[in-house]
């Protein structure tokens, strides 16, 4: 272990304003993804209703699908979800879990038939409530690894003059352009100003810790409410559109520390809050140019949202110096309270293709592509000026996510039904940022990300119809996500003996999800 003898100056914390990171690519991405969600028959067959229709849910993906609806119905959807994330680090693995009870749909569709049986035969309308998003989990990454982050603050702080990070006087970094994470590494201590080059710096702790943990725990979601209408036309082409209001609501808190030895350690605790409304807007159409086959095709708009972050941040080391050392070997420094930063976030669009099929009386089958450029992913200020530092990693570094959904019910008799899908979707990362191949800039103090590799679903369900008018659904859905999680990016630089390197941890988040739907229709 490296220890410097004499720790940097007496911290001076001055109130006021405070300046944040853009949000990054990592950030953007995990705000615009959401989950296959909706009435238990839809979560069972994969959300593979495109071309299918005749389920609520799929005001959401296509709402040409409201158009099959031959009576009005009214639904509610309840749900068990059970978390459990698994983290290898450098061969140190650790495992959490987490368990949650959701109220996951509601909705209403209104049939209303014009008498005729040709041309508009009837319009349906419909209003849903569908939570997209569940941000629900915890996990621990826990071992060693070849740096610390008092490397990563010391590398991302050099050029930044001196005075921008102590703060004092009229010279007040809380209203400069320097971001938050060097301002908090310099005053708690995880570097000290290098004599021989002004402006740059060294880290207190030179290469890896003995022990490293990072905590993280998330909560919030991501709600929507749809207000939908659609017609059928001559029962051989179905049109729709939807209208959403999203409403977002993202939390996290984490725990970094680093021990060395018996008494040296840093740490560095975050806590962020992100909420935000936006609207989209749904188009879909549906084609049946014979009673076994339906084709459908949906456009889905960007999510155009305005957001906020509040966080607040605390950091601070300790190094044992000698009793008779005048140095200080305790430092500390946080963050003014609830610091804010406003900005706008437009999602990715989406396009599906669908392709169903209807077997006899008993059985159908049903296929969904959808393909979304995650690189059109826009973040601006305030005032809607574009981030361009920001947007340019976006398009960089990110790529089209494909998403394959596939789904088949069967009918045992008129009453009871089985049912069974899945869906498959790619990352949205490209090769430089997935391999770890460059820097990667995050929002405000909160080093640590994750870059999803792949997220798959496999779900079985049943329904049961106790009356003509009165059913139930249940489905049973186990969702894996891959992703590689990182403590602090890596730091590249011109002189690669400079280069400061981050050791992914392998994160699988399993998600078991048990839903109930009851229905009614009139």
């Amino acid at each position: 272990m490296k220890k410097i003898a004499c720790l940097i100056i007496a911290v001076c914390i001055s109130g006021g304003s405070a300046v944040v990171a853009q949000q990054s690519e990592v950030d953007a991405y995990k705000l615009s993804q959401t989950d296959i969600n909706g009435t238990a028959r839809y979560l069972s067959m994969g959300g593979a209703f495109g071309a299918l229709g005749g389920d609520i849910s799929s005001m959401y993906t296509n709402p040409a699908g409201l158009g099959i609806f031959r009576t009005s119905e009214i639904v509610g959807t309840v749900s068990l979800n059970m978390f459990k994330t698994n983290s290898n680090w450098n061969g140190s693995k650790s495992d959490m879990n987490k368990t949650t009870f959701n109220l996951d749909n509601f909705a209403y569709a209104g049939y209303f038939p014009t008498g005729n049986d040709e041309g508009i035969i009837g319009w349906n309308f419909g209003f849903s409530y569908n939570k997209l998003k569940n941000f629900n989990r915890q996990y621990t990454l826990a071992g060693k690894q070849k740096y610390s982050m008092s490397d990563y603050t010391s590398a991302i702080s050099s050029g930044i003059p001196e005075s921008s990070l102590i703060g004092s006087g009229s010279n007040n970094p809380y209203y400069g352009n320097t971001e938050w994470l060097p301002i908090l590494g310099f005053q708690g201590g995880f570097f000290f100003p290098d004599v021989d080059f002004p402006d740059y710096y060294l880290p207190t702790f030179g290469g890896g810790a003995d022990y490293t943990t990072l905590f993280v725990k998330e909560w919030g979601g991501i709600d929507q409410y749809n207000f939908s209408f659609a017609t059928n036309i001559s029962d051989f082409v179905f049109v729709g559109a939807t209208f959403g209001v999203t409403d977002i609501n993202y939390r996290v808190s984490t725990t970094y520390d680093e021990e060395y030895g018996a008494k040296d350690y840093l740490y560095l605790d975050n806590h962020l809050s992100t909420d935000g409304t936006g609207y989209n807007f749904n188009l879909g159409v549906i084609v049946r140019p014979t009673d076994y086959l339906r084709l459908g095709v949906a456009y889905n708009s960007p999510t155009w949202y305005k957001m906020t972050d509040y966080f607040h941040a605390e950091a601070g080391t300790y190094v044992d110096i000698p009793e008779n050392s005048a140095d200080e070997n305790e430092l500390n420094a946080s963050t003014p309270s609830q610091s804010a930063y406003d900005y706008q976030l437009r999602t990715p669009d989406k396009w599906i293709f669908s392709l169903a099929g209807i077997l006899g009386q008993n059985a159908l089958i049903s296929f969904d592509y959808e393909l979304s450029n995650y690189s059109s992913t826009r973040l601006k200020d305030v005032d809607g000026r574009e981030l361009k530092e920001a947007n340019n990693h976006i398009r960089n570094n990110s790529q089209s996510v494909h998403t394959f959904r596939l789904g088949g019910e069967y009918k045992i008799t008129p009453r009871f039904a089985v049912r069974a899908g899945g869906y498959w979707q790619s990352s949205y990362a490209k090769s430089v940022l997935e391999n770890n191949e460059q820097e990667v800039f995050t929002a405000g103090t909160l080093p640590h990300y994750t870059v999803n590799t792949g997220t798959f679903s496999a779900s079985v369900g049943l329904g049961y119809r106790f009356t003509p008018n009165f059913y139930m659904d249940m489905a049973y859905v186990f969702r894996q996500q891959k992703e590689n999680a990182y403590a602090f990016s890596s730091v590249y630089f011109d002189q690669p003996e400079d280069n400061v390197y981050s050791t992914p941890a392998e994160l699988k988040t399993n998600t078991s999800r048990v839903a109930l739907t009851l229905g009614y229709k009139f």
